[in-house]
C-alpha cells in the first residue's frame, strides 16, 4: 500500500492538522521500542503500558475534539430550527430554499466531520496492527476490549460513533421535512417509507455505516468470500460502482456459485457405482470426484485473467463448457467408457467461474452493499454444497429414453446440463457487461480497494502539504520495514502480476494460515469424497442415505458461522478460536480411524460432524484473520488473495481426492485408516506451525 502517514497528511483539513492522530510519531515509537528491547534496555510491560498510555492520550485528544465540533453542529441545527419554526407558521418558499441550502452545508461540514473520524479510526487500527506485527496479537485485542467496553469509553466514540447519530439524525429530519411534497410537510417518523431525496443524506448515512466497526454475523460471513478492501476513500471509485453495477448481474453470478457447488457434490454419492458400473474400482471415485478439482487448478487463473476484460463472456464460456462437461459424464454410462466420464469432469472444472464471480462483487458492487453480496457469495456456495448430495438422493430411478440410460449415475449429470443450459439463457438475456474505465479516466483501477465520499467534500479536503524528501524517505522507509516486500510507495501501488510475485508478498503468519486452508480442505475432501464407499463398506449405505448424510453436513454450514460470527468471535480472539478448531479437527479425524474395537455408524457419524464443524469454524476464523492482515497488493488484480486461497482449497482438494484412489489400491478394507493418515500428520503440522508463529511474535 501507499504509505498511511503520506496519506494522512495529504487529506487532512487544514485547519484541524493539531487534532489527528500523531501516526507518525507513534510509528517512530514502535520502532524504538523494537531497538530497545532487542538490546535489553526495555521491558514488554513497560512497552506496553507505554504505547498504551500514548494512544489514550492520542484518543482523548481526538474524542474531545470532536464532541468539540458536534456541539458546534448542534448549536448551528438548533439555529435553523428555530428559523424552520417560523417558516412553518408562515410558509415562504423563497426561505425554504435558503433554509435548506444553510441545512446542506452543516451536512457539508458534518461530511468533513465524519471523515476526520474515519482518517483516524484507521490510523489507529493500522498503527495498532503495525504493533502486533513486531510484538504480537495480543495488544489490540487486550486494548480495545479494555477500552472499547469500558463505561467512560472514548474509543467508542471513534470506532462507534457515539453522540453522531444524533446530529445526523437532527439534520436527516429537517432536511427531509423541507423536500417539495406537494406543500405537505411529512415526518420520516410518520412515513418512513419514504425516499430521503437529497443527496447529503445518503453520503452522511454512507459515511456513518463506514465508521461502524463491530463484528457481526454478517461481517463474519462475507470474510469468507475473502474480498478484500483498502481502506482509504476514493469518490470517484464509488461512482463508478453505482454506474457498474447491476442487481439482475449480480443474482447470476450468485446462481452461477450455487449452480456450480451443486454441480460439485451432487456425483459424490452416487460416484463409486458409477465407476464400477464402467468396470473401475469404487475407490476410482476420488480421481472422479478430484477431476474436477485439477481442472479448478488451472481454471481459477485464466478466468481471473479473463475478468481484467470481461465479465460476460467467461460467464457465457463457463455455462457453455460445464453443459458439455455434463452432457459427457451423462453419455459415459452408455458409452461404456470411464475414460469419457473424467474427461466430462475435467469439463467442469475447466468451467470453474468462482474468480468471476467473486471479481464482480469486488468491482462492480457498490461498496453500501458489497458485505452482502459477499455474504450472499458464501451462502451461495454453502446451500450449493447442501442441495448437490440432496438432490443426488432424489434422483432415484431407472429407464430408458431411445438408447440413452437415465438412472441415478447419469441423472446427475442429464439435470446439471439442463440446468447450465437454463442458466446460459438466462445470462444471454439479463446480464449487462459493466462499463470499463477509459483514458479518459486516469485514476488507477483499485475495483475492490476504495470506499465512498463526497464529491463536494472531495474538494476541500484535497490540499496536499508539502512534504519534505526526508520525511518522504522516511515514511517509505517505515513501511519497508513493517511491510517487508514493497520496495517503494509507486511500486506498493501495483497488484501482483505472477504467482511467484504473490507468494513473495506473503508473511511467515498469511503463509501458515494459507497451510491451515489447504489442511481443513484436505480433511473436508477426504470426509466427503470417501464417504459413500466408507459406509457402503461398513454399514451397507443406500445412496439415499449417504446422500442425507452429505446434505446434513451441508446444512450446518450457516447455524456454525451464525453462532461464531454472532457470539464465539465476540467472547474469545481468533488467534483463540483457530488454535481450538484445528485441535478439534485433530480429534475429530482420531475419532474417524478404525482400530479394533467394531466400527459403528455412531462413531463415524460423530467424528464426521465433529470434523465437518470444526473444519467450518476454522475456515471461517481462518480467512477473517486472512482478510486482515494480507497485504493490499493482493486485494487486485489477476493474482489477488482470493485467487491464492482458491488456488489452496484446490489444491488439498486435488491432493485428497489423489490419494482416496492410490489408498484403494491397498483394499477397501485399509481405505479409511490409510486416507485419514495424511489428514492427522497435516493437521499436527498445522497446530505446531500455528503456535510457532504466533508464540515467536511475544
Amino acid at each position: 500500500m501507499v504509505a498511511f502517514g503520506k496519506k494522512l497528511k495529504e487529506r487532512q483539513i487544514e485547519e484541524w492538522q493539531r487534532y489527528y492522530i500523531n501516526y507518525k510519531l507513534m510509528k517512530k515509537r514502535v520502532k524504538q521500542y523494537a531497538q530497545q528491547i532487542e538490546v535489553g534496555a526495555q521491558d514488554r510491560r513497560h512497552v506496553l503500558k507505554d504505547f498504551s498510555r500514548m494512544l489514550d492520550d492520542q484518543i482523548e485528544k481526538i474524542v474531545l475534539f470532536l464532541l468539540e465540533q458536534q456541539g458546534i453542529l448542534a448549536s448551528r441545527i438548533a439555529k435553523l430550527g428555530e428559523k424552520h419554526s417560523a417558516l412553518q407558521a408562515q410558509p415562504d418558499i423563497s426561505q425554504i430554499s435558503v433554509l435548506r441550502e444553510a441545512y446542506k452545508a452543516v451536512g457539508q461540514d458534518l461530511l468533513k466531520l465524519l471523515f476526520f473520524v474515519e482518517m483516524n479510526a484507521i490510523g489507529l487500527r493500522k498503527i495498532l496492527k503495525k504493533f502486533d506485527k513486531r510484538f504480537g496479537y495480543r495488544f489490540t485485542d487486550y486494548y480495545v476490549k479494555t477500552r472499547a467496553n469500558h463505561p467512560y469509553s472514548q474509543l467508542q466514540q471513534v470506532f462507534k460513533h457515539v453522540g453522531i447519530g444524533a446530529v445526523v439524525g437532527a439534520l436527516s429530519r429537517n432536511l427531509h421535512e423541507l423536500q417539495d411534497r406537494q406543500g405537505s410537510y411529512l415526518s420520516i417518523y410518520d412515513q418512513p417509507a419514504l425516499p430521503l431525496q437529497d443527496p447529503i443524506v445518503d453520503s452522511i448515512k454512507a459515511a456513518v455505516d463506514r465508521l461502524t466497526n463491530s463484528t457481526n454475523f454478517l461481517n463474519f460471513l462475507a470474510q469468507h468470500a475473502l474480498i478484500m478492501q483498502e481502506e482509504l476513500p476514493s469518490p470517484i471509485d464509488e461512482q463508478v460502482d453505482d454506474q457498474r453495477y447491476h442487481f439482475m448481474s449480480l443474482l447470476l453470478n450468485l446462481a452461477n456459485t450455487f449452480l456450480y457447488m451443486v454441480n460439485t457434490y451432487i456425483i459424490v454419492p452416487t460416484a463409486d457405482d458409477y465407476s464400477m458400473s464402467l468396470g473401475a474400482a469404487a475407490t476410482v471415485c476420488g480421481v472422479v470426484i478430484g477431476a474436477m478439482a485439477v481442472a479448478q487448478v488451472f481454471s481459477s487463473v485464466y478466468f481471473s485473467a479473463w475478468s481484467n476484460r470481461s465479465y460476460f463472456k467467461p460467464l457465457v464460456f463457463s455455462s457453455v463448457v460445464l453443459f458439455l462437461g455434463n452432457t459427457l459424464y451423462a453419455l459415459a454410462y452408455d458409452l461404456n467408457s470411464i475414460w469419457i466420464l473424467l474427461i466430462g469432469r475435467l469439463f467442469c472444472g475447466l468451467g470453474s467461474a468462482r474468480a468471476v464471480n467473486r471479481r464482480y462483487i469486488s468491482d462492480c458492487v457498490p461498496l453500501k452493499i458489497r458485505m452482502q453480496a459477499s455474504a450472499g457469495f458464501v451462502s451461495a456456495s454453502a446451500l450449493g454444497m447442501a442441495c448437490g448430495p440432496a438432490l443426488a438422493g432424489l434422483l432415484q430411478t431407472n429407464f430408458k429414453i431411445y438408447k440413452l440410460t437415465i438412472n441415478q449415475d447419469t441423472l446427475p449429470g442429464w439435470v446439471m446440463a439442463a440446468a447450465w443450459l437454463m442458466y446460459l439463457v438466462w445470462l444471454w438475456i439479463s446480464f449487462r457487461e459493466p462499463a470499463r474505465e477509459t483514458a479518459q479516466n486516469p485514476t488507477p483501477q483499485t475495483s475492490n480497494t476504495e470506499t465512498v465520499k463526497n464529491d463536494a467534500l472531495e474538494e476541500g479536503l484535497k490540499r496536499p502539504l508539502l512534504v519534505s524528501s526526508e520525511d518522504k524517505q522516511e515514511e517509505e522507509d517505515g513501511d519497508q520495514e513493517f511491510e517487508g516486500s514493497e520496495e517503494s510507495s509507486e511500486e506498493s501501488r501495483q497488484p501482483a502480476t505472477s504467482i511467484r510475485s504473490a507468494y513473495r508478498l506473503l508473511t511467515p503468519s498469511v503463509k501458515v494460515q494459507l497451510l491451515i486452508y489447504f489442511m481443513l480442505k484436505y480433511a473436508m475432501e477426504i470426509l466427503l469424497s470417501e464417504s459413500s464407499v466408507v459406509t457402503t463398506y461398513y454399514f451397507g449405505w443406500s445412496t439415499s442415505s449417504v446422500a442425507i448424510f452429505l446434505a446434513c453436513l451441508g446444512l450446518t454450514v450457516l447455524p456454525v458461522n451464525i453462532i461464531v460470527g454472532s457470539y464465539i468471535s465476540n467472547m474469545f480472539e481468533d488467534r483463540q478460536i483457530l488454535l481450538a478448531s484445528e485441535i478439534m479437527v485433530c480429534i475429530g479425524i482420531l475419532l474417524s480411524f478404525h482400530i479394533i474395537i467394531p466400527y459403528t455408524v455412531v462413531q463415524y457419524v460423530s467424528s464426521g460432524l465433529i470434523m465437518f464443524v470444526s473444519a467450518e469454524v476454522l475456515e471461517g476464523v481462518n480467512l477473517s484473520l486472512l482478510s486482515r492482515v494480507m497485504s493490499s497488493r493482493l486485494s487486485r488484480g489477476t493474482y489477488n488473495g482470493g485467487l491464492l486461497s482458491t488456488e489452496a482449497g484446490t489444491l488439498a482438494r486435488v491432493v485428497a481426492d489423489g490419494t482416496i484412489t492410490a489408498a484403494g489400491f491397498l483394499g477397501q478394507s485399509r481405505l479409511l485408516n490409510v486416507t485419514l493418515l495424511p489428514s492427522l500428520l497435516i493437521c499436527v503440522v498445522s497446530i505446531v506451525a500455528t503456535c510457532f508463529t504466533y508464540n515467536s511474535l511475544y
